[in-house]
């Protein structure tokens, strides 16, 4: 038999239908515990104004406790009819301590308590992302060390451009993950502010202290606006947002190695305990993890859609709608915890193919650029530079050689400014050492990089620790 509504304006019970409908519980249970703590903390403001007394308090407390165990030690028993885990809560409470229990909810609404529920759960959600990141950023700095003289070829439109030094690469993603830490961070700022004591949506004519309970619950502040506290969901959307930036890096770094593993770049090998081989083709070693880190940016783009769409022409205050909020949260949360996690292993465990990658870096003219600069040093204007080193590099295609390999009458040929002299600025070896502004991938201003992120993520250099260059 279902039970009735909340309340006594109801004179029959919820359809079932109804109640298979509405219900959250198979979400919202993952709140439990942060549903018990705001609980607490709202049970010792409602004493501290006089609201409730010393000892029902406590019987509050010391029943919320036994509920918590209960959930943690799985003998809780959930019901749809109780439709949220806020409405299981103060059931149970009420089954054990009667009209005591009843007193819990004075002063608050279901509308404050869920907003207030799901910033808690965001802020240690956020909190955790933060510790994923810097052990990342972390894994990466110990990559960069330990590859720190490797000259990689870099790439613009996947074509070789010009020469980059490993540990100029590995920083690139430390820094990128390092504006997602900030927006982290900068985002639990607004995460962190307390809507309990708002009520339904105008706040409340009884007493209470609305400081007290933010203080025990590690909020900055109070809401300003009990109306708009009770329909804002920014704090989940721009969370959910920030999830979203550290999918696409994510996703741009597992397509790049999921490149250069493959046989025609034989850049990379990847650990396998990380990767799966094929049902039917014996030699296959698949990059699985990668490619999953790469899908499951959809999911998280997904769950940014699902929420800008949920609260697009909501009216003030709260609508059943924001109820459909948690899904696209949880599953944000779930989805980048989980990639950071194996991003950071796939760091560790994966090794340059350090032989494969200096047998190739003659290919593509990588110091094409460096020569141009070269000549526009010696006065030669840019667009012309670049016109007679266009020149010089269709003239090595022809023949299949390198810039460096052309005589010195051909340099002279190409422009008069030119002579034999200029090859001692070719090869990716010198390309790297004329490198000089600030930010670049200059030997000098990469260890300075790199010195800055060890010390910062206290990362101590270990040479031996995956030196295994691959044939």
């Amino acid at each position: 038999m279902a039970e009735k509504p909340w309340g006594g304006r109801f004179e029959s019970s919820t359809d079932r239908r109804v109640e298979r409908f509405t219900e959250s519980i198979s979400l919202d249970r993952r709140l439990f515990e942060h549903d018990i703590r705001g609980s607490i903390a709202h049970a010792r403001m409602l004493a501290e104004v006089g609201l409730l007394s010393s000892d029902e308090c406590e019987r509050i407390v010391r029943g919320l406790t036994e509920i918590q165990a209960e959930i943690e030690n799985g003998t809780f028993v959930f019901d749809i009819a109780r439709e949220d885990i806020h409405m299981h809560v103060e059931s149970a409470l009420i089954d054990r301590l009667g009209d005591i229990g009843r007193k819990l909810h004075t002063a608050r609404s279901r509308n404050d308590q869920v907003s207030t529920d799901l910033r808690m759960w965001v802020r240690d959600g956020l909190d955790r992302i933060g510790s994923r990141l810097v052990d990342l950023q972390a894994a990466c700095v110990e990559a960069a060390l330990v590859h720190r003289d490797v000259i990689l070829p870099g790439y613009t439109h996947l074509q070789r451009a010009q020469p980059i030094l490993a540990s100029h690469y590995y920083l690139a993603y430390v820094e990128k993950f390092d504006r997602d830490r900030d927006r982290a961070l900068d985002c639990r700022k607004r995460v962190n502010v307390s809507p309990l004591g708002s009520a339904a949506l105008a706040g409340t004519t009884l007493p209470i202290d609305r400081s007290i309970s933010a203080r025990l619950l590690g909020f900055d502040s109070v809401s300003a606006n009990s109306l708009d506290s009770s329909s804002d969901r920014d704090f989940a959307v721009e969370s959910v947002f920030v999830l979203t930036m550290i999918a696409e890096h994510l996703a741009g770094w597992a397509e790049e190695w999921v490149i250069w593993s493959t046989k025609e770049f034989g850049f990379l090998k990847l650990p396998d305990a990380l990767c799966t081989g094929s049902s039917i083709m014996p030699q296959k070693k698949n990059p699985d993890v990668l490619e999953l880190i790469r899908g499951r940016s959809a999911r998280v783009v997904g769950a940014l859609s699902t929420l800008l769409v949920l609260i697009k022409g909501l009216p003030l205050a709260y609508n059943r709608d924001l109820q459909e909020d948690k899904a696209p949260v949880f599953d944000a949360f779930d989805t980048v915890e989980s990639c950071l996690e194996l991003a950071a292993v796939l760091v560790r465990g994966a090794r340059l193919n350090h032989k494969n990658i200096m047998s190739r870096l003659d290919e593509g003219y990588l110091d094409a650029t460096t020569l141009m600069e070269a000549l526009i040093e010696r006065g030669i204007p840019q667009r012309a530079a670049h016109e007679v080193v266009g020149k010089l590099v269709a003239a090595c295609e022809r023949r299949g050689v390198r810039l460096v390999d052309l005589d010195d009458s051909e340099f002279l040929a190409a422009h008069p400014g030119l002579d034999g002299s200029i090859k001692s600025k070719l090869g990716v070896e010198s390309a790297i050492a004329a490198f000089r502004s600030e930010g670049s991938t200059a030997p000098a201003e990469v260890d300075r990089r790199l010195n800055y992120w060890s010390e910062k993520l206290g990362v101590v250099s270990n040479k031996d620790k995956n030196t295994d260059k691959v044939s």
